[in-house]
């Protein structure tokens, strides 16, 4: 049959082929090809629980079967990097903490990295406060992991380990609250070591921790490793190999699942981690699967990670020397709970006018960072992090970017569900671990 002289059409075992030779491709099949007006487009988000958030997948149907996916993000900006330039240096931990807000400190870590590079105090930072730093991103590593299996979990059917994941969070939580004042968004790290040291109590939690969490992911794994339907939901789904990974820029454990063994904590080391023991998993198989395999394998090392950093916790100052730098720290608590105590108040200006004049002005104006500008990657739960700082000499940064690991990952969604099912671009989707905050700071 020809449709008006332009295209000829032929049955084949791989399907219904079309030779054309001119004309607009959906004049000429549309009264050939049955199924040409059956495509359908839907809108998956961004208000959609699977979307981790307000992600948004324009998703181009024949059936159940996805022909095209479009991502669409910006739901939730909230114009971090802009808002660090109208800030002094020390402040900006406060919104960099906020971007992915299920790994701040990972965030802050970079941020001030970078900071430390342009001061060029890099090696005045103190053991105690490098140890601390690494202590608590890698518990911060466990709290996104698990919650990354429980609403991977839940999306995939298995509701139960949303609730199991979320409490095994709160743990953690109730740590960084012990320590740092607040369970998220915390402004814990700083330019020149951390904000406030680390209790005994919260060490003791910590220890109780390491005992606590294996027992409960050889839970988690006997719940869902073995089950059929879980296995059926992840083996071969959004499959991803290691050449697609390194085209579209993957990294972290998508790029891991698919065989390369790439960690920013191994090939670039940063804040000591060359010193520690752990192994980076990898899997083969590049798919839900494989990435379900190596978050797992990831929280027992970094369960190593944090057991090493104890023993290392020797006592020692957590900021550096420079007065000029160190942000006041260990402000004793006011009696509400807010301010800070009349003692603290009475040492402060008890101690002279010039120091007074220049607390005052470091915590008002700051600290000057020399001209210059530097990038800094660390390995974040979901892939490579990079903060990219400039500074033009002045009290506050001249610009800040985020390379957010979330945001490159992205890219992967239409290579995963281009050809496959409607229900398994939820899984495929939930692989990546996206946080919206990371993309649309």
């Amino acid at each position: 049959m020809t449709q008006s002289g332009y295209a000829t059409e032929r049955e084949t075992t791989e399907g219904r082929v079309f030779t054309v030779t001119g004309g607009d491709w959906d004049t000429i099949t549309g009264s050939i090809d049955p199924l040409s007006n059956e495509k359908i487009v839907v809108n998956m988000g961004p208000q959609h629980p699977s979307t981790h958030g307000v992600l948004r997948l324009v998703l181009e149907l024949e059936g159940e079967t996805v022909t095209e996916a479009r991502c669409v993000i910006g739901y939730l900006h909230t114009g971090i990097e802009k808002n660090l330039e109208y800030r002094n240096w020390t402040q900006g931990t406060t919104f960099v903490t906020r971007a992915d807000y299920l790994a701040p400190l990972f965030n802050e870590a970079g941020y001030v990295l970078g900071v430390e590079k342009l001061l060029g105090i890099e090696d005045q930072i103190t053991e105690r406060a490098k140890t601390i730093r690494v202590l608590f991103m890698e518990l911060n590593r466990i709290s996104s992991h698990l919650v990354w299996l429980a609403t991977a979990g839940m999306e995939i059917g298995a509701i139960s380990m949303m609730l199991y994941g979320f409490r095994e969070r709160e743990y953690i939580l109730d740590i960084f609250e012990e320590t740092t004042g607040l369970r998220m968004n915390h402004a814990y790290f700083r330019p020149g070591g951390v904000a406030q040291d680390i209790p005994d109590s919260a060490i003791k939690k910590i220890r109780d921790f390491l005992v606590y969490l294996p027992k409960k992911l050889k839970e988690y794994e006997d719940l869902l490793s073995g089950q059929i339907i879980w296995q059926q939901r992840t083996q071969g789904v959004a499959v991803l190999d290691v050449t697609g990974c390194l085209a579209l820029g993957i990294t972290g454990p998508v790029l891991r699942s698919a065989g390369l063994a790439w960690d920013m904590r191994k090939t670039m080391p940063y804040s000591g981690y060359e010193e520690y023991e752990f192994d980076v998993p990898t899997a083969t198989t590049g798919d839900v699967w494989g990435r379900y395999q190596v978050r797992m394998a990831e929280m027992r090392e970094s369960l190593k990670i944090v057991e090493q950093a104890l023993d290392r916790l020797k006592p020692g100052p957590i900021f550096v020397a420079d007065k000029k730098i160190a942000w006041p720290a260990q402000l004793a608590v006011g009696i509400d709970g807010l301010g800070n105590s009349l003692e603290h108040v009475a040492k402060i200006m008890g101690q002279s006018m010039e120091s007074l004049i220049h607390h005052f002005k470091l915590v008002t104006e700051g600290f000057r960072v020399p001209p210059g500008q530097v990038y800094i990657g660390i390995e974040h739960p979901r892939g490579e992090l990079g903060v990219h700082v400039v500074s033009d000499g002045g009290t506050h940064p001249y610009r800040v970017h985020m390379r957010d690991p979330s945001f490159v990952n992205l890219q992967a969604i239409p290579a995963m569900a281009e050809g496959a099912l409607l229900a398994d671009v939820i899984a495929g989707g939930a692989s990546l671990d996206p946080v919206m905050g990371g993309c649309d700071r």
